[in-house]
């Protein structure tokens, strides 16, 4: 099938390579000339596991196509990807301005039956805006679907190559038909498509999105008591994992969910609420739970240095809101770092993938090294941010060499507690006792 994604973003790059990894012609459209200079050059501008494998094959098989022309590609699409960016303004509402204009234009140089789908998260009720700004400029016959993706950084190839369902939204009987040929490769192991109204497909990501930021909201209330009561919150997580009506997902204690899709939903479904009249209470206290998770852990580390870390150097191991991605938006590490930074602190950081995208944050106030124990160097207290697999099992014998002092602030408890006490560190992580 022929296929047009507009917007070569996370999400509309990796929908366009896996669409073309399985036999589709497709054409990736953006703005932005030197990115799609970079990506016909074969310079993929993000970090995603498995990506540039198929990237690269689908483009060597010429089944794979970038432009800053979106009539062209328009011309030879039937079925079009929006793919576009929803930033949250500053009452937490998706900005759709990127999506209509682009709908707008869609109306103007469509010459004969397409199916526009919105990929993008977006508000319930957007799929009717988009079809009212295509109506104002259209000559043919189109259908406005949505079509939520449900993509984890770190496997998100393997999420769209392998889904555990498809939603479509469609009242279209056409459009219906069309997408199931074009979802059918990915589904023969038997996971659905669950075709359903426009309103619904949208609600349902925020939906899904909104409730697993709150099993970690929860999660991190339950390791604050734990540490107050003297519970072990890795026991509790595995007592209530194991039962099936929970799940052992989404329950790893931390200091909160950062990316580039918790957090926007979590704020565009409360402020869809809100424009409602609803209070949507639960929704509330995850934001609030998840912002205060990493003031808890930055004042942890304050009240080790009695309120004084001014000239006083950190060695911080991670930066991307989490392993296997270079995605450094809303991530807990940037937030722990301004204030560390604000207060005097100096910091030595070093993260697999997310420090190109820090530099552009901090510039030279970070001393970003070669390696995490470069980071070590004349450092007060080592600071772990994400759970990257290269961390999990150290050399503490240098660890211990290049330390001024053996402390260890864990927030993704990739440590285990028993071990760090028999080395003799002082050893604070999320929910279990503080070892001194």
């Amino acid at each position: 099938m022929k296929i047009a994604v507009i917007g070569t973003g996370y999400v509309g790059l990796v929908t366009g390579t896996c669409f073309a990894e399985t036999g589709n012609e497709v054409t990736c459209v953006d703005i932005d000339a030197k990115k799609i200079e970079q990506l016909q050059k074969g310079i993929i501008p993000i970090f995603e596991p498995g990506l540039d494998l198929i990237f690269h094959r689908s483009v060597e098989k010429n089944r794979l196509h970038f432009t800053t022309d979106l009539e062209s590609a328009v011309d030879h699409a039937q079925i079009i990807f929006l793919a576009l960016p929803t930033p949250p303004g500053e009452d937490g509402s998706a900005d759709l301005k990127y999506i209509l204009g682009v709908a707008e234009n869609l109306g103007k140089i469509m010459k004969e039956y397409k199916v526009i789908i919105d990929k993008s998260t977006v508000p319930v009720g957007t799929s009717d805006k988009v079809r009212e700004m295509v109506l104002k400029n259209a000559t043919t016959e189109f259908d406005v679907v949505s079509n939520p993706e449900f993509l984890r950084e770190g496997v998100a190839v393997e999420d769209f190559l392998k889904p555990d369902r498809v939603v479509i939204g469609t009242s279209s009987e056409r459009a219906k038909k069309i997408l199931n040929q074009l979802y059918e490769p990915f589904v023969r192991q038997g996971n659905p498509i669950i075709f359903m109204d426009e309103r619904s497909a949208e609600m349902t990501k925020y939906a899904a999105n909104s409730f697993l930021a709150t099993k970690i909201s929860f999660m991190n209330e339950i390791a604050n008591l734990c540490e107050l009561t003297g519970a072990d919150v890795d026991m509790v997580r595995k007592g209530i994992g194991t039962d099936t009506r929970i799940g052992n997902r989404f329950l790893f204690p931390g200091i909160g969910y950062g990316g580039s899709c918790f957090p926007k939903d979590v704020q565009a479904l409360y402020k869809t609420a809100k424009d409602y009249d609803y209070e949507f209470d639960i929704l509330k206290s995850v934001m609030q739970v998840n912002q205060r998770q990493r003031e808890i852990f930055l004042r942890r580390i304050l009240n080790k240095f009695n309120q004084d870390v001014k000239n006083k150097t950190f060695a911080v191991w991670g930066l991307s809101f989490k392993p296997n991605t270079d995605d450094i938006r809303e991530a807990p590490a940037i937030f722990i770092i301004k204030e560390l930074l604000a207060a005097g602190a100096i910091i030595n950081a070093y993260d697999p993938e997310g420090m190109e995208n820090t530099k552009k944050v901090f510039g030279n106030k970070v001393n970003f090294c070669a390696d995490q124990y470069q980071t070590l160097e004349d450092a007060e207290a080592l600071l772990i941010m994400t759970e990257w697999s290269e961390f999990r099992t150290p050399d503490f014998d240098t660890i211990e060499s290049k330390l001024k002092h053996k402390v260890v602030f864990d927030g993704r408890n990739i440590f285990n507690a028993a071990a760090m006490k028999e080395m003799g560190f002082y050893y604070e992580s999320i929910g279990r006792q503080t070892i001194n």
